[in-house]
């Protein structure tokens, strides 16, 4: 009786704790949360004012006194107590009030975290209100979410790339082969605009307006027809705001060197791959995940220098949450990709 009343009341959770956004998955309700991993605090009395949405609003407009602060660099944890704020105001929202247990939460976390980030992770969790934490590998939840048979003994590959990082798996039997994991990500692509919006313009601009950008003309192989955007910033010569128009020629110029960083690594994780495993990823083909998967024609820039068959997932953005949604459900799956030690 008692198993079955806290089955009843307790919400497990899943959670994609990213650089640029958070997504919390409750057992049996789907994703109730999907904001950004941003927090405004009054800087005077450290006390939070805002998280997510609301909080990336106030990005480059907050007066001296209050900070808007991304607690996450790089997927892992770069501020302690502000992360611990966040998730508490997370668990909050996606349990709606209701819960009468401490949850079980599974997290998903860069392949390379190390063992005193991944205690911080965990630590951060059980602070604002988990009762046991698991953390596995973003590549293997990504891979899970978007369907890929890992429990298989043959090879699949998963390129995730997110706010902080981009991952590149292969994966077998439940584990990762080969992986590698570098600092080339949607964050990273928004400050080379911001730069080079800059260095060509004298034109000063926020990230949000270079994530808008990104999304509106970003590509990654010449378009068909051109596409344009328009841009408002600060004029650096003179100081007062101005309008310029920018193309998706410009902007994949800007973006060219990240992503070459992105396809190389993707060529080297190929090229490590045993030769069984590699023979399973040309018939399967690569898949690719996470928000950064969808800038334009990505896949066919990493199809054409690779000369393998590229697909998006279904649904790119949400593969990591998913992927540790479903291990909730599986003991058995749950013990075999969690990270120890």
């Amino acid at each position: 009786m008692r198993k079955t009343v806290f089955k009843k009341f307790s919400q497990d959770l899943a959670i994609d704790l990213g650089t640029a956004n958070t997504l919390v998955y409750v057992k049996g309700r789907g994703v109730i949360v999907n904001e950004p991993s941003i927090v405004a605090v009054i800087t005077k009395t450290n006390k939070m004012l805002a998280v997510g949405h609301e909080a990336k609003e106030m990005l480059g407009r907050t007066p001296g006194s209050i900070v808007a602060i991304r607690p996450m660099k790089d997927g892992v944890i770069a501020d302690f107590e502000v992360t611990e704020l966040m998730l508490r105001y997370f668990f909050k929202k996606a349990s709606n009030y209701r819960v009468f247990f401490k949850p079980r939460v599974v997290i998903g976390v860069p392949s390379r975290i190390t063992p005193v980030e991944r205690k911080a992770v965990i630590n951060a969790a059980q602070k604002a209100g988990a009762r046991a934490v698991y953390l596995i590998e973003e590549p293997m939840a990504a891979a899970i979410g978007a369907g890929l048979p890992i429990t298989e003994p043959s090879g699949s590959m998963i390129v995730d790339i997110g706010g902080g990082t981009t991952e590149v798996a292969v994966i077998s039997l439940s584990g990762i082969v080969y992986s590698i994991s570098i600092q080339v990500a949607g964050n990273r692509l928004d400050h080379t605009i911001v730069n080079y919006v800059r260095r060509k313009y004298n034109l000063d601009i926020g990230e949000r307006t270079a994530e808008k950008i990104k999304i509106a003309v970003g590509s990654a192989v010449p378009q068909e027809n051109e596409l344009a955007s328009e841009i408002k910033g600060r004029d650096l010569v003179v100081g007062l705001p101005r309008t310029i128009k920018v193309t998706d020629t410009e902007i994949r110029e800007a973006l060219s060197e990240n992503l070459e960083t992105i396809v190389e690594a993707v060529k080297t994780t190929l090229e490590r791959t045993p030769p069984e495993l590699a023979s399973d990823i040309v018939d399967r083909g690569i898949t690719m995940a996470g928000g950064g998967s969808m800038i334009r024609d990505l896949d066919l820039l990493i199809q054409q220098r690779t000369g393998l068959h590229v697909q998006r997932a279904e649904d790119p953005l949400l593969c990591v949450a998913l992927g540790t949604s479903k291990v909730l459900d599986d003991l058995d799956l749950l013990e075999k990709v969690t990270v120890h030690g």
